[in-house]
């Protein structure tokens, strides 16, 4: 019994270390040619598209966009104002096992770039 209890054991405190990533710290930065608000335009119809709901808030500056998450922490993408376009980050907190390929939120965030 014992020999099996370690892999479990181990199997679930690795999954447990993929959501206790630190919260402030972007999984993904990227830089783009479009505003935040075309950067949101662009996005928040291919979010949609994927079955997820996003909210969106804007500032003078920014766009915040959420997508609520029943697993983790929400995903989130910010959109802001940079020199000639903009600057995204991305907030994406993933199961270990789901690390291995682009979700439907990361793809959604490249393709608008």
């Amino acid at each position: 019994m014992r020999p099996i209890l370690l892999p479990a054991m181990t199997f679930a405190a690795l999954l447990l270390a993929g959501c206790a990533s630190a919260p402030n710290t972007p999984s993904l930065t990227l830089q783009t040619h479009k505003t935040p608000a075309q950067y949101a335009d662009c996005v928040v119809p291919k979010l949609q598209g994927s079955a997820l709901n996003p909210s969106v808030s804007q500032t003078q500056r920014s766009y915040r966009i959420v997508v609520p998450s029943k697993i983790s922490a929400d995903n989130v993408l910010e959109a802001y104002k940079a020199g000639s376009g903009g600057k995204v980050f991305v907030y994406e907190r993933h199961l270990l096992a789901s690390n291995l390929l682009p979700s439907s939120f990361e793809r959604a965030a490249q393709e608008c770039l």
